[in-house]
């Protein structure tokens, strides 16, 4: 199991920055204000989770403000993939199954492996958004199937 969480967020990494790239490289999508809340919502909603699994402290006030504009969106993906990609090659199976709790959801608890189920697919779901607005915008999203990425397993393309 380990290995296939390991291999989701290589894959989210590549993707988000493959989407993140396409955005920036239209200018109509770069200055998209729909498009950078909700870049930042994802980001957010990440940052949240992984934070929670590695016992850092999370400020919803400071993490809620958006960015002014999408190069520091996009140097905010960039930081928090690098600080997880560490965490999780130093992850073990039994680390899965640890129980977390938060204010946010109180009287539930949610394991490890749960919420890092929920960021990857948590993402999935609104990078389909981005996708489709990208398209709105009169620019090409990246393919970004995990069928298609588990061919060469590339790394995130910040370019």
């Amino acid at each position: 199991m380990i290995a296939i969480v390991r291999d989701l967020f290589q894959h989210q990494a590549h993707s988000d920055a493959s989407m993140l790239m396409a955005i920036q490289r239209h200018e109509a999508a770069s200055n998209d204000d729909e498009l950078r809340k909700l870049l930042h919502h994802i980001l957010v909603a990440h940052r949240f989770w992984i934070h929670l699994c590695q016992g850092l402290p999370f400020s919803v006030e400071a993490e809620n403000i958006v960015p002014a504009t999408l190069e520091e969106i996009i140097e905010r993906f960039r930081a928090t993939q690098m600080q997880e990609l560490v965490w999780l090659d130093q992850l073990k199976a039994s680390d899965l199954a640890r129980v977390l709790e938060s204010p946010y959801f109180p009287g539930r608890q949610v394991t490890v492996g749960e919420a890092l189920t929920q960021v990857c697919l948590h993402s999935q779901g609104h990078r389909a958004q981005c996708a489709t607005r990208l398209r709105t915008l009169g620019g090409e999203p990246p393919a970004t199937d995990y069928i298609l990425w588990l061919k060469d397993r590339p790394l995130p393309a910040w370019v």
